[in-house]
C-alpha cells in the first residue's frame, strides 16, 4: 500500500506524494532554549526523528532541518530572573539540549553540510530582507513598536486551523499600548526596550518576531519556497503555523508546505506539566535511573497525533516490553555441532516476511507506530522459538526496524567461560547415557548464572531468565 498520513491543511488523510521523485524537504519546529527541555519536548523530537528515520528506509533521500529559538520574550525574562546574560543562557541550553538530544539517540536537525541546528539570531539578515517583501507587497506596516502582518490583507488566513477571523478574535483583547491596526495582526520585528538584545534594522533597532524565523530559515536552509512537510506540535498550529503560512505565501505566492503534520500534547496524571504543580519531568530527570528506551516504548503505545498521559504505571508496563524484547534479542544459540544446523525452511521465511509486512503497512498507514510496534512483539513470539537460520533472519529483520523507532539493541548475550566448557561436558554425559549428570549441568546453569536453557536438535538455546 502507498504511504499515507493525516494533513492539518487538507483536514483528511492523503497519499504522500512530494513535490520531487524520491526527495524530501521536512522541517519542524525546534526548541526555545530558555530552559531544560522536557518530555513533552521528547516526544516531539522522538517521534519526527521516527518518522524521518522510516522516510529514509523507505529510499527517500530527507532533507531534515529543526530550527532553535535563540531570541524570545521567554529568553529574556528567563536571563533577568536569574540575573545573567542573554547569550549566556542561550549557551548554557543549547549545550543542555545537544546533550538531551544524545540521550534520546536522535539526530540534530541540519543537512549533512551544517554543523548546528538553524538559529534565529544567525538570520537576521535574511529575516529583514522578507519582512521588507511583505512591506514593498504591502501586507505589512511600520509602527512605532516594531513593524506587523496585517492579517485581513492575506485572505487565506485561517485555512491551516480552519478558524474564521471572527473565532480568532474570540478572546483576543487589544492592549492599551499596542500600536498595532488589528488584534490579530502580529509582529514580524519588535523595537526592542532599553536594556534588550537588538540589532541593526530600517526601522529602528530590534530583534525579529518569533513567526517569522521558521518560514525564513525552512526556505533557506531546504532551498525550496514549498516544503514537502512542515512538522510540529498541536499546539503551534494556531497561532504560530498559521501565521507562517500567511507570511511565507504573501511573500513567494506558493503553498508554504504540502502536507502539515501535528503530534498530540502531554499530560502528566491527567494534569497539564507544571512546575507550580511539581509534576515538571525534564528529559535529564527521566534519564536519571531509568532506559531511555522506556520512554520511547511509552511514545510509541499512542498514535502520534493523539494526546498521552505520562503515568508511573505505564513506564512499568513498558519495562515488561523491554525485558520481553531484550530475551529475544539476548538468546544464543550454543552450537556444538555445525553441521548439524537445520537449513533455512522457506516456509518460516514467509511467515518472518509476512509479519514484516505488516510491519510497513502500519507505518504506511499515518505511521501508526502501536500498531508496528505490536507487529514486532509478533515477531518477537514467532521466532524466539526458531534455531540457526531462522532465527538469525528475524532477528535481523527485528533489528533494522528497531533502529527505525531508535531502540538501542541489547547485546547478545555472553556465556561465562564455565558455561562454555561445560558445554562439552554435558555433551559427553548424554553420549554415554548420563542424563543424571547432564541435567545437574543445565540446572547449575540457571542457579549460578540466571541461565535459562533448551536442547534443540542441533545443540542448546541458551537465555538469561
Amino acid at each position: 500500500m502507498p504511504l499515507s498520513l493525516y494533513n492539518t491543511l487538507a483536514k483528511k488523510k492523503e497519499e504522500f506524494s512530494p513535490l520531487a521523485s524520491g526527495k524530501v524537504n521536512m522541517y519542524t519546529c525546534g526548541v526555545t532554549v530558555y530552559d531544560d527541555c522536557h518530555i513533552g519536548h521528547a516526544r516531539s523530537l522522538y517521534i519526527f526523528d521516527v518518522i524521518r528515520r522510516y522516510l529514509g528506509y523507505k529510499k527517500y533521500k530527507v532533507n531534515f532541518v529543526r530550527n532553535i529559538t535563540d531570541i524570545d520574550d521567554k529568553i529574556i525574562n528567563r536571563a533577568n530572573e536569574l540575573n545573567v546574560k542573554w547569550d549566556e543562557l542561550v549557551a548554557k541550553y543549547i549545550d543542555s539540549y545537544n546533550k538531551d538530544l544524545d540521550s534520546l539517540g536522535v539526530r540534530k536537525g541540519i543537512l549533512d553540510k551544517d554543523k548546528e541546528e538553524p538559529r534565529a539570531t544567525k538570520n537576521i539578515p535574511e529575516m529583514i530582507k522578507h519582512i521588507q517583501g511583505l512591506i514593498d507587497k504591502g501586507y505589512a506596516y511600520v509602527t512605532k513598536s516594531g513593524v506587523y502582518f496585517n492579517v485581513r490583507k492575506f485572505k487565506d488566513y485561517g485555512k491551516l486551523s480552519g478558524q474564521t477571523i471572527d473565532q480568532m478574535l474570540t478572546g483576543v483583547r487589544k492592549e492599551a499600548d499596542e500600536t498595532k491596526n488589528d488584534p490579530l495582526d502580529f509582529a514580524l520585528w519588535k523595537i526592542s526596550k532599553p536594556g534588550e538584545p537588538k540589532w541593526q534594522s530600517p526601522w529602528g533597532e530590534g530583534r525579529p518576531g518569533w513567526h517569522i524565523e521558521c518560514s525564513v530559515m525552512s526556505r533557506k536552509f531546504l532551498k525550496a519556497d514549498t516544503l514537502d512537510i512542515h512538522a510540529g506540535g498541536l499546539d503551534l498550529v494556531f497561532p504560530h503555523h498559521e501565521n507562517e503560512v500567511a507570511q511565507s505565501e504573501a511573500l513567494t505566492g506558493k503553498p508554504f508546505a504540502k502536507y502539515w503534520i501535528h503530534h498530540g500534547l502531554l499530560t502528566i496524571n491527567g494534569q497539564k506539566m507544571s512546575k507550580s504543580l511539581g509534576n515538571f519531568i525534564t528529559i535529564k530527570d527521566f534519564a536519571k535511573d531509568k532506559d531511555m528506551d522506556l520512554l520511547k516504548l511509552f511514545f510509541l503505545s499512542v498514535h502520534y497525533s493523539q494526546p498521552i498521559d505520562f503515568t508511573a504505571e505505564k513506564i512499568e508496563e513498558c519495562k515488561k516490553q523491554e525485558k520481553s524484547l531484550s530475551d529475544f534479542f539476548e538468546k544464543v544459540d550454543l552450537v556444538t555441532k555445525p553441521k548439524a544446523l537445520p537449513k533455512f525452511s522457506g516456509k518460516d521465511k514467509d511467515k518472518i516476511d509476512a509479519i514484516c509486512d505488516k510491519f510497513e503497512q502500519s507505518m504506511d498507514n499515518d505511521f501508526n507506530m502501536p500498531q508496528a510496534l505490536g507487529h514486532l512483539f509478533e515477531l518477537r513470539d514467532l521466532a524466539f522459538g526458531f534455531t540457526g537460520s531462522a532465527y538469525k533472519y528475524a532477528r535481523k529483520r527485528m533489528e533494522i526496524f528497531f533502529n527505525i523507532f531508535g531502540l538501542r539493541i541489547k547485546p547478545q548475550l555472553k556465556l561465562p567461560s564455565e558455561v562454555i566448557k561445560q558445554q562439552a561436558e554435558r555433551e559427553k554425559s548424554k553420549k554415554e547415557g548420563n542424563y543424571k549428570r547432564a541435567d545437574e549441568i543445565r540446572s547449575g546453569w540457571t542457579r549460578e548464572f540466571g541461565l535459562r536453557s533448551n536442547d534443540t536438535s542441533f545443540g542448546v538455546t541458551i537465555t538469561r531468565i
